[in-house]
């Protein structure tokens, strides 16, 4: 596994490579400077980021949480203070683990193990949700399509169904490629007006 450690104190960022340590499995990279922040990390493609931020002002918060945004990889976030507002911020930037007052070596393992969990776990709900929406949209393209049939040609809904799914089994395609292509005809013709 590649680890990205993002700390500006080596001190700090000692105590997650102590808490790694034992963890042969892991390849360590230590990022001190923030600048570029988000091409260096691109360049070491990890497979999580750990950033520790000690007192970070607000500033320093929203540029990480902007880092984390562009990342797309699992990120544990270390604090020593908080408070409500930059933890709901963390939780809309896609940290995976927001550590308040917790940056001790025995506790690094399990939080990495956590916040990769966490976000595979946000993943899978994302991709679900995505494949949803999506579905939805096709069912009300082929709806709209179905009315479109209906209305122009006098058809009843399971007619213009039928004749949609035909047409589709006839060229190869899916229905809802040939209702797309019935929407788009329609509005192109001026009837979605």
């Amino acid at each position: 596994m590649r680890i990205a450690i993002v700390d500006e104190s080596a001190t700090r960022a000692a105590v997650i490579r102590e808490g790694l340590a034992a963890a042969d499995d892991c390849e360590l990279f230590v990022i001190t400077e923030r600048r570029g922040l988000v091409a260096q990390i691109s360049e070491i493609a990890p497979d999580i980021v750990l950033i520790d931020l000690g007192n970070p002002s607000r500033d320093v918060l929203e540029e990480f949480f902007a880092v984390s945004r562009a990342l797309a990889k699992p990120i544990a976030m270390f604090v020593d203070e908080s408070d409500d507002e930059a933890t709901a911020a963390s939780v809309d930037a896609g940290v995976s683990a927001y550590v308040v007052d917790g940056l001790a070596a025995h506790r690094i393992r399990p939080l990495l193990d956590l916040a990769v969990r966490r976000f595979h776990a946000f993943a899978r709900l994302q991709s679900d949700l995505a494949e949803a929406r999506g579905a939805l949209a096709e069912r009300q393209t082929v709806d709209k399509a179905k009315r479109i049939l209906m209305d122009s040609r006098g058809l009843p809904e399971p007619a213009a169904y039928k004749e949609m799914r035909d047409a589709a089994m006839k060229q190869g395609r899916r229905i809802a490629d040939i209702a797309e292509a019935i929407v788009t005809a329609h509005n192109l013709l001026g009837g979605g007006r």
